[in-house]
């Protein structure tokens, strides 16, 4: 357990972005998803408007330091694939 004042608003602090982190992925793999479904649906204008969501949402997290960028790049790349095989 902390010991100083200064560790313990640390420690409020840390929690609060742990939630908020914890909300933002689960956002950005419901949009990965959403890409995943329309693909299967073989429908690709909303698959196209979803990959562009989720491209969105995983640029965005990268820059907020949520994920690698190599594990954006790669979810990227694959999500195009299948969006580009239909």
């Amino acid at each position: 357990m902390a010991n100083s004042r200064q560790q313990i608003k640390r420690a409020k602090t840390n929690v609060k972005r742990r939630e908020h982190n914890t909300i933002f992925r689960s956002g950005m793999r419901r949009a990965m998803k959403a890409v995943d479904l329309h693909v299967e649906n073989k429908d690709k204008e909303k698959a196209l408007q979803a990959l562009t969501l989720a491209n969105k949402k995983l640029d965005k997290a990268q820059v907020r330091g949520i994920v690698h960028k190599n594990f954006v790049a790669r979810h990227k790349s694959r999500l195009a694939q299948k969006v580009n095989a239909i």
